[in-house]
């Protein structure tokens, strides 16, 4: 084997397990010790992924598959954006200053920057797919650098990182499952490949998260519970800066 074929043989191992342990956490009471341990094992697991994509994407550019760089690159950005934010909406839930820093901004420049790059090149390229698919990179660029501009009015939300948590793992799950349907599918059933699955692969994680989210948001909405009140430094930073 070939040190790139065992780097691809660790990304779908990785990625195997990223499936498993976001279906179980999803399945799980949320809040419980069990969803959260399943939680810190798909964001172990993304970062796996994330560490091994990178270099792919690099050979791949190199063999003159720029498609298929492109594709790997925008994941890895737009992952990159929601990794950090379901990790960090957790243990700085009581501190939207410190949950919107360099970080943070710099995770959203990134995704904005991927998204007009695919759109780009679908543009030039007459690519519905990459046109289509920009549209997560710069919601996700422009979400992330509005909620830095205006984090007084995030942390007025009732149970902000709440709701920052769970949108975070909903564009996790995006990537997660598009990668699976777009790459590992047809390579494990060759028989499924084809033109109606590569629209599905795209654009059904996709519609399924927006479906979920708005679940989501109602749900905790119509809970209404008081709601987390920030730190005096992170309020009085939200101010001042």
């Amino acid at each position: 084997m070939t040190a790139y074929s065992i780097l691809v043989a660790a990304h779908g191992s990785i990625g195997v397990l990223a499936l498993a342990t976001f279906w179980a956490a999803a399945a799980l009471r949320k809040g419980s010790a069990l969803h959260r341990r399943f939680g810190q094992a798909y964001l172990l697991a993304m970062l796996g992924i994330l560490i091994t994509a990178v270099p792919m994407a690099v050979v791949r550019y190199l063999q003159g598959q720029l498609y298929i760089a492109v594709f790997l690159g925008y994941l890895v950005a737009i992952t990159a954006n929601g990794v950090w934010a379901a990790w960090r909406a957790i243990r700085d839930k009581h501190d939207v200053a410190r949950y919107t820093g360099p970080v943070y901004v710099g995770s959203g420049l990134l995704a904005l920057l991927a998204g007009l790059g695919v759109l780009a090149l679908g543009v030039h390229d007459g690519s519905p797919l990459f046109i289509g698919f920009s549209a997560i990179g710069l919601y996700v660029g422009y979400d992330t650098l509005n909620k830095r501009l205006h984090r007084a009015r995030l942390a007025a939300r009732p149970r902000w990182w709440l709701g920052e948590h769970y949108s975070a793992m909903l564009g996790n799950a995006i990537a997660t499952h598009v990668a699976f349907l777009a790459i590992g599918l047809p390579r494990l059933l060759p028989a499924v490949d084809g033109v109606a699955l590569h629209y599905f692969a795209w654009f059904g994680p996709l519609l399924a998260a927006v479906i979920a989210k708005r679940v989501l948001d109602r749900k905790y909405a119509a809970a209404r519970p008081a709601a987390t009140v920030p730190t005096a430094r992170g309020a009085a930073s939200s101010r001042a800066l």
